[in-house]
């Protein structure tokens, strides 16, 4: 499937003063799309902005990165990949708060998925550890040992992936929650439509 669509709201996109590090700098004139994507492939989920064909965010969000609300309508996360600080300022607090649950969402996912495939590569390294000590005087103490960490670890994946798992059933609600606002609002600017049609 790849890269898709997941969330889009309308804000005002600022980046910090690379000179002062404390001012902002807007870097579009007015409001423009902010969007969420999520990459299924890759377990991937980025912020993308466009200024007509200009980029002006396109951010990959890592386990370590937070979003701060800073005031009720406005948030802010440092990217550390485009050595950057990025601002959104929204028209309401309703918005803030979809990124702000998004962002928390997709950095936990990422956190499994990193800590997931970590685990994989330590149990890989366990079982090649079986392999040569099988030759070993001290084998079988050894492999004791290391069979009881293998459990563990396999226990952890488990639990990894059952949080996984759980991270996806969110954004599904999450999902069908914004579908069923979306329709209220088609819902409503159609019943407005016939009543400008009517009068």
């Amino acid at each position: 499937m790849g890269e898709q669509p997941i969330f889009s709201t309308r804000a005002h996109v600022f980046q910090i003063d690379p000179n002062t590090k404390k001012n902002w700098v807007p870097t579009s004139k007015h409001a423009v799309t902010v969007s969420y994507f999520y990459d299924s492939t890759r377990n991937v989920y980025r912020i993308i902005s466009l200024d007509g064909s200009k980029a002006i965010i396109n951010s990959t969000i890592t386990p370590n990165m937070t979003f701060t609300k800073t005031s009720q309508k406005f948030g802010q996360w440092a990217d550390s990949r485009a050595n950057t600080v990025y601002g959104l300022g929204f028209s309401s607090e309703h918005h803030l708060s979809k990124v702000t649950e998004l962002e928390c969402v997709s950095s936990q996912a990422n956190a499994v998925h990193t800590h997931k495939t970590e685990l994989n590569q330590t149990i890989q390294e366990l079982e090649e550890t079986l392999k040569v000590k099988e030759e070993d005087r001290e084998v079988e103490i050894r492999n004791k040992d290391l069979e009881g960490q293998l459990s563990d670890l396999e226990q952890r994946l488990e639990k990894s992936q059952n949080e996984q798992e759980a991270f996806r059933n969110n954004l599904k609600t999450l999902l069908e929650i914004l579908d069923g606002k979306i329709f209220e609002l088609t819902e409503l600017r159609d019943n407005l439509a016939k009543l400008l049609e009517c009068s």
